[in-house]
């Protein structure tokens, strides 16, 4: 059975008060409210990684994210942060791909490749997000461009290495917009980017992805979302910024 996996991706928000204040009413909230075969991961600005750590560990079914990491090991890179870095925090799981990151910061499949390996040489499991323009789903071409960011930035990986890997479809139509993929539109991605990976990799492994939702999913669509057979939990935006939101969102399997 495939893992269900809600991560909550904070962006650049939060002051440090704020965050511990967030991070105790989640981890209060969990505890009472949430079932212990959901995993949730919050994904926190580097800053924070190490006090939100620290309120993490009496909470066994909640690990700590980071939003991105640098491709190289170390290094004269003013600024950056390292996947060494952040392991020896203590992240469990790094998000990479991010539609904002491949917009703002040029990112491409072939550097996101360097990224995942770094990633999982240290110990830690990549949430790859993949995704399409507005303008690209109605020129007919999303699948086929969804499908070849996993082909250019994954299939290098042996069948244990892609087993650490988390996948995040997020339609950038539906980022920040307020808008959402009807639970078929995205049934029907997940549906193929399992299928591609099982072209690559065999049912078996395919069938042992989880395969995320990350476009605008809020407490009114997350169950009908959820519902869907090959959508098996979410990265969440600005509803993980609301501790109520956020647990509303995870208890919707």
């Amino acid at each position: 059975m495939r893992q269900k996996i809600v991560a909550g991706n904070w962006k650049m928000n939060k002051t440090r008060d704020e965050a511990l204040a967030l991070t105790s009413e989640i981890v209060n909230m969990v505890r009472d409210e949430v079932r212990g075969d959901v995993q949730v991961v919050v994904c926190v600005p580097f800053v924070y990684l190490t006090s939100v750590g620290k309120l993490l560990e009496t909470q066994s079914n909640i690990s700590l994210g980071a939003q991105n990491c640098h491709q190289k090991a170390s290094g004269a890179f003013t600024g950056e942060i390292s996947a060494a870095m952040l392991q020896s925090v203590g992240t469990q799981y790094v998000i990479l791909g991010h539609s904002e990151r491949r917009q703002y910061f040029g990112e491409s499949n072939e550097l996101l490749k360097d990224k995942v390996n770094i990633v999982l040489e240290n110990g830690m499991k990549p949430i790859f997000c993949c995704g399409e323009t507005l303008e690209q789903r109605e020129q007919g071409i999303h699948f086929d461009l969804v499908c070849s960011q996993l082909t250019e930035s994954l299939f290098h990986l042996t069948p244990e290495q892609f087993a650490n890997v988390v996948i995040a479809y997020e339609p950038i139509w539906a980022i920040g917009t307020g808008k959402t993929a009807t639970s078929d539109q995205a049934q029907e991605m997940h549906a193929k980017l399992r299928a591609h990976i099982a072209s690559k990799y065999g049912a078996a492994v395919a069938d042992a992805t989880s395969i995320l939702y990350g476009g605008s999913a809020n407490p009114g669509n997350a169950r009908e979302l959820f519902g869907q057979s090959d959508v098996d939990g979410g990265l969440i935006g600005g509803a993980s910024l609301k501790s109520r939101d956020f647990l509303d969102i995870i208890k919707s399997f």
